[in-house]
């Protein structure tokens, strides 16, 4: 069973700086893509920025610049560096894990259960 953890959430002032945290856990060898998205309440879930085992990054255009995201694949954890927050409305923030290699095979869509960020003054 893959579990999926978030942390690091809570509400932070404008061009304040938030850092949320992943770990997964579970009979886990190797995990090809974690990554972060987001969802605001009426509004669909969209990417934030995923990262390959390779290293290779993916950001949403409106973070480019602003957020960090990050792995450590011997801890099968991912981070979001999130810097110069902007004003908005609040909105639940996922992991998610696809190409996780475990002793039952590989599996994709796994889903933490979110952390909230809000970010207002």
């Amino acid at each position: 069973q893959v579990q999926l953890v978030e942390s690091g959430g809570g509400l932070v002032q404008p061009g304040g700086s938030l850092r949320l945290s992943c770990a997964a856990s579970g009979s886990i060898f190797g995990i090809y893509a974690m990554g972060w998205y987001r969802q605001a309440p009426g509004n669909q879930r969209e990417l934030v920025a995923t990262m390959a085992n390779s290293g290779r990054t993916d950001y949403a255009d409106s973070v480019k610049g602003r957020f960090t995201i990050s792995r450590d694949n011997s801890k099968n954890t991912v981070h979001l560096q999130m810097n110069s927050l902007k004003p908005e409305a609040p909105a639940v923030y996922y992991c998610k894990a696809d190409g996780v290699v475990t002793d039952q095979g590989t599996g994709s869509g796994y889903w933490g259960q979110g952390t909230q960020v809000t970010v207002s003054s």
